[in-house]
Order: structure tokens, then sequence, then C-alpha cells
């Protein structure tokens, strides 16, 4: 008899994906028996792949269809992950993303969906096409919220800290600085969540008296401008190389710690258990925020954009940077 098997379908972005880490490491923990099929965004299946209690990633290219609509490949593509989806049959299907987009691929898998019900879910017109809907309070962080949900389809309550259950493959990458490196990840999609420059060359040169390189990551072209210009404000600091997803959770995995903007990569660092250091300038850590333990800490918040020498206390002690 084959094993009992649920679909998750959390989509995207990459701290949403992050999110529901925890979620998953909950139910392997407390149903082994159950075997474990993501729907994902393409370019976030490499990441989903590093849980050990996920057997398949099914990629969706949603996002590649919006962008290029007319590709022959885009709409292949999808109609591959169509019959991913449709493959074999589940015993549940658990949208835990919330929207009309998850709920539509949930929708392709043959089995039981489950989501957020009307009062609880981010668009409320979605939770119409779930078999069920389940109530889950809307102010709790988005890790609780989804291991409320998952708890709650499968008949228990979740405990503890959360466990994102992440290994990073292999090595640090083979250019990163000897001796310890933090990763500082300055880039982010809107230009009001960036920290000042300043404070990151004040915060580079810092550790830099301490014996730490500041590495500087950055996805798009103007992403690396912007880490090169950074880079050479700093004796020792690096601008870091383009980096599949992979690379760059080995990058964050092996790093004495990251400071990050609110973006998906901070959390990643969490998630791999790095001492981590959010900086929220014009977003509130509360429901989106870091979540781990004590290493993974909070600064800032619309109006009250951190200090460099907040950073440094943080990350060398109560009595650095006085």
């Amino acid at each position: 008899m084959p094993a009992p098997r649920v679909l998750f379908v959390k989509l995207s972005s990459l701290g949403d994906v992050i999110h529901h880490c925890p979620a998953v490491s909950d139910l392997r923990a407390r149903r082994p028996e159950i075997a474990i099929d993501w729907a994902v965004e393409e370019a976030y299946a490499p990441l989903v792949r590093l849980h050990p209690a996920v057997s398949g990633a099914i990629a969706v290219g949603l996002r590649r269809l919006r962008s290029r609509p007319l590709a022959p490949g885009a709409w292949g593509a999808l109609a591959g992950a169509r019959r991913a989806l449709r493959e074999r049959r589940y015993d549940w299907v658990v949208d835990t993303q919330g929207l009309l987009k998850s709920v539509a691929v949930a929708r392709l898998a043959r089995g039981p969906a489950f989501g957020y019900d009307r009062a609880s879910i981010r668009e409320r017109s979605a939770a119409r096409f779930y078999d069920q809907g389940i109530a889950v309070p809307k102010r709790l962080h988005a890790v609780e919220r989804n291991r409320r949900l998952v708890g709650a389809v499968f008949g228990y309550a979740p405990e503890g800290p959360p466990d994102y259950g992440l290994a990073a493959p292999g090595a640090a990458p083979a250019w990163v600085p000897p001796g310890g490196y933090v990763v500082a990840l300055h880039a982010t999609s809107r230009r009001d969540k960036r920290w000042p420059e300043d404070r990151w060359r004040a915060l580079a040169a810092r550790l830099r008296a301490e014996g730490l390189a500041m590495v500087y990551p950055g996805g798009s072209p103007a992403e690396r401008d912007d880490a090169a210009r950074l880079a050479e404000a700093t004796p020792g600091a690096i601008a870091a190389p383009g980096m599949d997803l992979p690379e760059a959770a080995s990058l964050l995995a092996h790093a004495s710690a990251v400071v990050g903007v609110d973006t998906g990569l901070t959390h990643l660092a969490v998630a791999l258990g790095t001492p981590t250091v959010g900086l929220y300038v014009a977003t509130q850590p509360g429901l989106t925020g870091l979540l781990g333990d004590e290493r993974h800490v909070n600064l800032g918040g619309p109006g009250k954009t951190p200090t460099a020498e907040a950073v440094v206390r943080v990350l060398l002690g109560a009595g650095a940077g006085a």
C-alpha cells in the first residue's frame, strides 16, 4: 500500500517559501509516514530540495509566463508542471499561500484542498475554492500561521521554536575572503527598504578592525554595481560575483554573521542557523521579521533606521561601539 502523500503549495516569494519550511519540519516530526511534495515557483525549487523531508519539488513557472507570455518555452514548462501535479493522487493538498494563483495551482492537483478560511486568508475570494477552510489568526508571524494551518489539517498543535530544516549544500564558495566574513545583504526590490550606504561603510570599517571582512552580494547588474561601490570603500571588502540560490545558501551558511535588509536572503540566513541582524527601515518586523532564536535579531522599523553602532553591539557584544 503506497504511503499517504501531501502536496504543499507555497509558490513565492523567497521569504514566504522559507517561512513555510518549519511547517514541513513539524509534519515530518509528527507524521513521518507521510510523503511530502511541494509546488513552488521554479526559481525556488533548488531551495525546497534542500529540505530533507521534501520528496519532490514541482517547479511552477508562473512568473516566467507573466514576464514572457508569448514564449513557447514558458507555456511548455507550465504544461509540464500541470502534468506533474496530476501524475498522482494526493491525500491532502494544502495551500499555505492563500492567493488566487496558489489556489489555482492547488486545484490542478488531484486531492482535497485545504487552506485558510475567508477571515484568515490574504485574498478572500480564494477561500471559496478549498474543500475545507481553516481559521488561523492573522496577527501571528507568517511562520506561525503556516505552522498553525498545517497542524490543524493534520490534527496537532505546533510547539517549540521553528525548525527550518534546511542544510546548505557543500562548503563556502572558493572566492570568499580567508578568515571570518560577514555577508551584507544591502539590496532589495524597494528603495525605501534599503539601509543608507554611509552606515554600511561605517559598519564595514568597524568589523574590519575586528578582523572580519565584508561580502556584498547583488542579484541584478545594478545591485552588483552597488556592491562594487560599497566594497571599494573598505579595505578587504569584496563584491560577490553572480550566484545561484544554492551557492548563495553556502555563502550564508558559512559566514560569521549576516546583516541584511528586509529581503528573502536575510530570512534564508536565519533558516540556515547563521547569526543574523535584520535591518528594518520602512517595514515593521512584527509579522514577517526574522524568527529564529537568540542569534537572530530585528532592529528598527518605520522612522527608526538602525545605526551602525547598534548593529555592532549586537554582533560583537554589549560593550562594543560604546
